[in-house]
């Protein structure tokens, strides 16, 4: 029987409503929720630091609600990594969600990504080639695992599995090893496994939300935007595509845009799983909104696991005011260099932008005049008392700088750098916990 995998969320924030649509009417056999990014996982590490019973998915409790009665009926496994920092707590709480519910499901927890106690401070930057030491007070350090870790979860018979920093294609790739009892070792299907996850673990954006582009790549119904499933087949081939009645459209374009997603080398891109070979491979459209994939390969995978660290960076000081009319430009202008020489002694490094003008590639654009300016000075600061400087100074141009302006905000937050580094399999030690 073809296994089909459906794609639920592909960051954090994502939407909901498309996840329960696939396991409602794509006739899934798995969910996937991917939801983790580098700095998700740092910021939930603290969140776990002030009170142990958190540090995961902010949105799994209200996930959780709309998704269980659904997956239950229609016997769909749920796979995620919305654990985050605590999958032990988010399993605790989808089983205390499912026992408020009436339901009845068996939950399991994989943990072992943590190795904050485990990495060396001497640890070299793969970014700086700096040691780890450089980089204190660090925050969090999370392996990046792989299939291999949800692998006993599955074999439970879980019916929802809840990980931390689990490899966004591994999620994906985990229930097909399964289903179709694939050898760890046989990379060349590993590799194909992974093209697939790779392909879908983005959710919407190969259904062509981030893909539109107006008048160049036009997209239809990206208000009501569908999310993606793959119907895979035991020699890793599958077809990639979205339930009929939703917006967006899975194209040969859609689906060349995210082969290439942060894929640093197509030809051997590192994963916990394998080093995967994307240059091989074959789309073909089927039918609208089918696509199907074959032709990746792949080689033996890496002795070492990536680990994304999470580290103190200093403290954000932002504030922003906006002015309005004919001479806005113009005045904008003044309260830049009135923040730039108010700032400048203490905040040399200090960040000024005219948005919407100079703001995303902080260049001019020739005679353009706008109508309305926001001006946002930013810098980051060690000390938070440094930091709060910046957005009074741009909050006293209300009646210290130039005439009408307005709506005038500021903030200040600490700031999670991300840096990463290597850690040896060896250090790993995975473990599965089940809630009955």
């Amino acid at each position: 029987m073809l296994l089909r995998i459906g794609s639920g969320a592909g960051f954090a924030g994502d939407r909901i409503e498309p996840a329960k649509d696939l396991v409602e009417k794509a006739n899934l056999d798995y969910l996937v929720l991917e939801g983790l990014a580098e700095r998700t996982i740092a910021l939930a590490q603290k969140q776990k630091r002030r009170d142990p019973h958190l540090g995961y998915n902010e949105y799994l409790e209200d996930r959780i609600r709309l998704l269980l009665p659904s997956l239950v009926k229609n016997k769909v496994r749920l796979i995620t990594n919305m654990g985050a920092a605590n999958p032990i707590s988010a399993a605790k709480k989808i089983k205390e969600i499912a026992n408020e519910m009436g339901l009845t499901c068996k939950v399991a927890a994989v943990t072992g990504d943590d190795v904050t106690k485990k990495i060396s401070i001497s640890s070299r930057v793969l970014e700086s080639g700096k040691s780890l030491e450089h980089y204190e007070p660090i925050i969090s350090a999370n392996a990046y695992l792989g299939a291999e870790a949800i692998l006993p979860a599955l074999e439970t018979g879980a019916d929802i599995i809840v990980t931390g920093r689990v490899a966004d294609p591994s999620l994906f790739l985990a229930p097909i090893i399964h289903h179709y009892k694939w050898n760890l070792e046989n990379y060349e299907l590993i590799g194909q496994g992974t093209v697939i996850g790779h392909l879908l673990e983005c959710a919407g954006q190969i259904t062509g939300g981030y893909f539109a582009d107006p008048g160049l790549k036009d997209i239809e119904g990206l208000a009501d935007l569908g999310f993606p499933f793959a119907i895979v087949e035991e020699d890793g081939t599958a077809i990639i595509t979205k339930l009929p009645d939703t917006g967006g459209a899975v194209t040969l374009q859609t689906v060349k845009e995210q082969l290439l997603y942060e894929v640093h080398n197509p030809e051997s891109y590192l994963t916990p799983d394998c080093i995967a070979n994307f240059t091989a491979v074959h789309l073909k459209e089927i039918e609208n909104s089918q696509i199907r994939v074959q032709g990746a390969t792949g080689k033996k995978k890496p002795d070492t696991l990536k680990v994304s660290i999470g580290y103190h960076a200093g403290f954000l000081g932002e504030g922003e005011i906006s002015y309005a009319g004919s001479t806005a430009l113009n005045r904008a202008k003044l309260a830049e260099s009135i923040l730039k020489e108010r700032l400048a002694g203490q905040h040399p490094d200090v960040r000024t932008d005219l948005i919407g003008v100079s703001s995303l590639h902080h260049s001019q654009f020739g005679d353009y005049t706008p109508y309305e300016v926001r001006v946002r000075a930013a810098a980051l600061c060690k000390h938070i008392d440094d930091a709060r400087q910046i957005g009074h100074e741009v909050e006293a141009l209300y009646t210290n700088g130039p005439a009408g302006g307005g709506g005038a905000r500021k903030r200040t937050e600490e700031v999670i750098g991300i840096v990463s580094s290597l850690i040896d399999r060896s250090a790993i030690t995975i473990k599965t916990d089940i809630l009955e």
